[in-house]
């Protein structure tokens, strides 16, 4: 009787231990020590402006540019230069280096009469592909705008 008495004395003595030695449910709050770099990496960022290095993001779909492209075209068959023109600047924010919208962009800047923009554009086309299918007419359409972006379709008395 005694040694059984010493047993159970000893189980649950043992159990009590076992209890003592389990970590609490709900740790203490702020229990971990801070990492030591953590204050002054973000000391010199304020909470509303985003780091220089990191840029906006833009989508990138290349199909949606394609297809506002294909719409661009239809307008432009149309002879509705202003719907075209801004289908095509839609393809350039889905895609910015479509050698086709700049291409397009130009051909449609120079319908509207804004020779500047169009020749920043048929420059945009030759610089991303420069012996294109389309570069002979880019080429063309340069020199038909000449040096400092004004139409020159012959003599003007006005020069």
């Amino acid at each position: 009787m005694f040694l059984l008495l010493l047993c159970a004395g000893l189980t649950a003595l043992g159990n009590a231990q076992v209890q003592e030695s389990q970590p609490p449910d709900n740790p203490p709050k702020n229990q971990a020590p801070p990492h030591p770099n953590s204050t002054s990496a973000v000391e010199d960022v304020e909470a509303d402006t985003p780091p220089d290095d990191v840029q906006e993001f833009h989508p990138w779909d290349p199909h949606k540019a394609i297809k506002d492209i294909e719409v661009g075209d239809f307008y432009f068959k149309k002879k509705n230069y202003r719907a075209a023109l801004d289908r095509y600047r839609e393809a350039l924010v889905y895609k910015p280096n479509d050698a086709l919208a700049n291409f397009r962009m130009g051909e449609c800047l120079e319908k509207l009469k804004q020779p500047e923009e169009a020749r920043v554009h048929y420059e945009q086309y030759l610089k991303i592909l420069p012996h294109g299918p389309l570069a002979p007419e880019a080429e063309k359409a340069l020199r038909k705008l000449g040096a400092d972006g004004r139409t020159t379709r012959g003599p003007d008395p006005n020069n």
